[in-house]
């Protein structure tokens, strides 16, 4: 059976009886259209490795496989497998042996450099909502370094990663984010195209790393400042860091101690990081 000779996406959920599970955040993109536009935002090329969380059905995964990418799938519901193991065979028959790798497995507990046999790789998911931001906090920080990310999320979720100093949304998800990478949100997704609806929109985030990506250290610092200062975000950083340093850290970074932590950029964080390794 080839990629093209699968059966709708309705029909394959339908033949093996399976539904989305509200406990593991499920919601079931099956619009082709809609998953091949995802595809293309991740800007592929034939044989690039992929690591994709949730495939659930399959939806995206035909369209990530349609590139004549090499996917990773991990998912944690195993009633999943014999569904994916026929997109499996499928895969091998349109696109080659490997085309597609299965892993059940806790999409947090995964080892992506084992994964991608220590090469660079992708990430292009459509992310459970109950895990999203997680997976995203991991691979922005941890030792594997994604090429790039193709994410969608809860529209909420999106607009904090890309929210600009000041706004609303601007917090500790938008600095760890845009200190690491540049992002953008490059799709919108109505609830009407995922089968159940969600109670939200959805939006898709790409992003991509920085050339000037704060080191390791720089990085475990930034985590502990803006889990302090935006955890107590309507006080002032005097207050806020007091535990880290207080006013003279932040008097060393340049910046107010009368401040608060949402007027203050991803420049100004990652000086009071460079101040906070300087005073260790």
């Amino acid at each position: 059976m080839s990629l093209e000779a699968l059966p709708p996406l309705r029909d394959a959920l339908a033949e093996h009886g399976l539904m989305a599970k509200k406990a593991f955040g499920q919601h079931f993109l099956l619009d082709l259209n809609i998953t091949r536009k995802i595809a293309r935002l991740a800007e592929l090329s034939p044989g690039d490795r992929v690591i994709e969380v949730g495939p659930g059905p399959g939806g995206l995964t035909r369209a990530l496989l349609e590139t004549g990418a090499q996917v990773i799938a991990i998912e944690k519901d195993q009633r999943f497998r014999p569904l994916l193991e026929d997109l499996v065979t499928a895969a091998q028959s349109s696109v080659g042996a490997g085309a597609l790798t299965l892993e059940f497995a806790d999409a947090l507990l995964a080892d992506e450099a084992a994964l991608t046999a220590g090469g660079p790789g992708h990430v292009v998911s459509n992310l459970p909502y109950n895990v999203g931001t997680a997976l995203l906090i991991k691979w922005l920080t941890g030792p594997w370094r994604p090429a790039s990310m193709t994410l969608m999320f809860q529209r909420e979720v999106a607009q904090r990663i890309v929210a600009a100093v000041d706004a609303p949304a601007y917090g500790r998800l938008a600095v760890i984010a845009q200190a690491t990478s540049h992002a953008g949100i490059v799709m919108d997704v109505p609830a009407r195209a995922f089968t159940p609806p969600p109670k939200v929109e959805s939006a898709v985030v790409r992003l991509t790393p920085r050339a000037d990506r704060p080191s390791p250290a720089r990085l475990d610092a930034l985590q502990k400042l803006t889990a302090a200062a935006f955890g107590q975000r309507r006080k002032m950083l005097r207050a806020s860091l007091k535990g880290l340093g207080g006013e003279p850290l932040i008097e060393a970074a340049g910046l107010n101690p009368q401040a608060r932590a949402e007027t203050i950029d991803v420049a100004g964080f990652l000086r009071l990081a460079d101040a906070w390794i300087a005073a260790r």
